[in-house]
């Protein structure tokens, strides 16, 4: 919760909302979140939802039966606008969730939204997007001479594009802005 809190701006400038779920009660809840504001300074800024019976927590396979029929692993769901879960990460108990791979994470989705292309292995912002596959023939032998014209990919399957103007400069001012705090 703290690393969360701490990226808490960054969230907020890539549009993007915060939610905790605990199977504490909200008592529990209150007593530490005031600790770790006590502690450290540090206030959480988001809503954690109390899951008492784990109902939540077990509806979205929260819970390992194999580690604990209580406790809940680390997972991280991306839920885009439209309420679909984009994104799981699981993490286990004794591994903390990185906070860096969660934020390139929903960068890609929106680069790959907002481009119309997908993002490749390691993709951070900044680099081309993957154009999607042609759909004919026609658009295959269109797309292989584009790729022997520009030398922009590896076949008619792999190539890129750089991204819209539109998409970079939201990226871009994002990480901008992640800079100057």
């Amino acid at each position: 919760m703290i690393a969360f809190s701490r990226a808490y701006p960054y969230f907020g400038q890539m549009d993007t909302e915060l939610l905790g779920l605990s199977i504490d009660s909200n008592p529990s809840h209150l007593a530490w979140i005031y600790d770790i504001y006590c502690k450290t300074g540090i206030k959480i800024p988001f809503p954690i939802i109390a899951d008492r019976s784990g109902q939540i927590a077990r509806k979205y396979g929260m819970i390992s039966n194999d580690v604990s029929t209580t406790e809940t692993v680390r997972n991280v769901f991306i839920i885009d606008d439209k309420q679909i879960v984009r994104t799981i990460l699981i993490y286990p108990l004794n591994v903390g969730r990185f906070i860096p791979e969660i934020i390139r994470t929903i960068q890609a989705l929106q680069m790959a939204d907002c481009s119309h292309g997908s993002t490749a292995a390691n993709w951070m912002p900044g680099q081309p997007v993957i154009v999607p596959p042609p759909q004919t023939f026609c658009e295959l032998e269109e797309r292989q001479n584009y790729i022997n014209e520009n030398r922009n990919g590896i076949n008619w399957y792999l190539s890129f594009k750089e991204p819209p103007e539109i998409c970079e400069k939201n990226i871009s001012d994002e990480n901008t802005s992640k800079r100057t705090h």
